[in-house]
């Protein structure tokens, strides 16, 4: 099919109302991320409440992890199909229930049971979020607004950790798997005022059997863009799951206070503007130099604050080296939507990179686990570190060989500039 300027144009006026669209996607990858990372700072909480082990907890962010690819498949293949806006909707009403039962769980076997079924909530709703937001967002702007949703991510683990410090003294633990219920009502409806993905019109599939078939046809991209992901996860899920376990067991800092808060939870807070902040920046420069190459020098500031961020012997040391490896982190993070979504074929943009990012997240689901175990061995600075290093040099390579479609355009068919 070829698509004329003019069609083009027509096809810009159509998508009148796109802040609704991407302003849902970026609230409900903030709330998917919050409702994650509320569990990390209640492992001790957890353990004691359901009377097992810590590692037992742990446990259930890898099931949560592993999960997501299933939620992918689903929720990805039906916004394919059906359009953006009704998975969308479906997908936030079925993670946020899912977290308010987690929140009711009266015993360990069932809250595992919820952190699964909530990792397919979370797993369907960043391909369609993803592709919905870069599919409505001006062309030109694409990098930047890629990086404010990728920034929804960081920004939920600073809410988590302001929300230990405000909510749970008054109201308990399981206020903390409840307070996202106004936010989800939110997200409905500016989906409900948003437009359709016109890009989806134009390249939408008769059949389930179609999408499945188009996505089959590009399996080499596939397979570069896996490959991807499990890195890009092994960096972020290793750099912050298991940090706030790593400061607590710090004894000489356990009675420091940041900025009127433990520091358990004050340094997280500082860390996780750093990364909004590297989200934003390197997403904006990505369309000045690329995606890569943005991508590439986001993990070299990574790669710069490890001795900082694993052996620090001071606070100030911890809280700079915290900081800057986030910056690096969720900057070569704030890329990824926009990079993914360039990349995918047309008639699959919901399903495509979102499965390869859930699949990504299962294969490198046992990080964690991997981690937390060599933690044992050799301390978690070490620990820490050598994940770090090695995950870091991986991407480097990974991106320097890497194929790039910088800013191409999602209303031809061919994907041309």
């Amino acid at each position: 099919m070829d698509i004329s300027s003019s069609d083009t144009l027509t096809a810009d006026q159509q998508t009148r109302g796109w802040q609704f669209a991407v302003g849902a996607a970026i609230l409900g990858w903030v709330l998917d991320a919050f409702d994650f990372f509320v569990v990390i700072f209640l492992f001790d909480t957890l353990a004691a409440n359901f009377d097992v082990g810590k590692l037992d907890i742990v446990y259930t962010l890898t099931l949560t992890l592993a999960m997501r690819p299933v939620g992918a498949l689903i929720f990805g293949s039906f916004a394919d199909r059906y359009g953006r806006k009704r998975p969308m909707i479906f997908c936030i009403l079925f993670f946020s229930a899912i977290t308010i039962l987690s929140g009711f769980a009266p015993n360990y076997l069932f809250f595992l049971v919820m952190r699964g079924l909530y990792g397919v909530g979370m797993g369907g709703y960043w391909g369609i979020g993803a592709s919905y937001a870069m599919e409505s967002a001006p062309r030109s702007q694409r990098g930047v607004f890629s990086g404010l949703m990728q920034a929804g991510y960081p920004f939920g683990y600073l809410l988590a950790a302001v929300a230990m410090q405000t909510l749970v003294p008054d109201f308990g633990w399981r206020s903390m798997f409840m307070v996202g219920t106004s936010v989800t009502v939110l997200i409905v409806i500016l989906t409900l005022f948003a437009p359709e993905s016109e890009s989806w019109k134009l390249h939408r599939q008769p059949s389930l059997g179609k999408i499945f078939h188009a996505f089959f046809q590009h399996i080499g991209i596939f397979a570069y863009l896996l490959l991807v992901m499990v890195a890009m996860s092994c960096l972020s899920h290793g750099t912050q799951d298991l940090y706030p376990d790593f400061l607590k067991s710090i004894p000489e800092l356990m009675q420091r206070k940041i900025l009127g808060m433990h520091m358990l939870f004050g340094i997280p807070v500082i860390y996780n503007i750093g990364a909004i902040l590297g989200a934003l920046i390197f997403g904006h420069i990505s369309e000045k130099i690329g995606r890569r190459r943005s991508i590439m020098f986001a993990l070299i500031v990574s790669l710069l604050s490890i001795p900082a961020w694993a052996f620090g012997s001071s606070l100030l040391m911890l809280l700079l080296g915290s900081y800057f490896m986030q910056v690096g982190v969720q900057g070569a993070f704030g890329v990824i939507p926009a990079h993914l979504n360039e990349l995918s074929p047309d008639s699959v943009r919901s399903l495509f990179p979102g499965f390869v990012y859930q699949l990504g997240v299962l294969i490198a689901s046992p990080a964690v686990s991997f981690e937390y175990v060599l933690r044992d061995h050799l301390g978690y600075p070490w620990a820490l570190t050598i994940f770090e290093f090695c995950t870091i040099i991986a991407l480097l390579f990974i991106f320097g060989f890497g194929p790039e479609r910088l800013s191409r355009n999602f209303y031809f068919p061919d994907g041309s500039l």
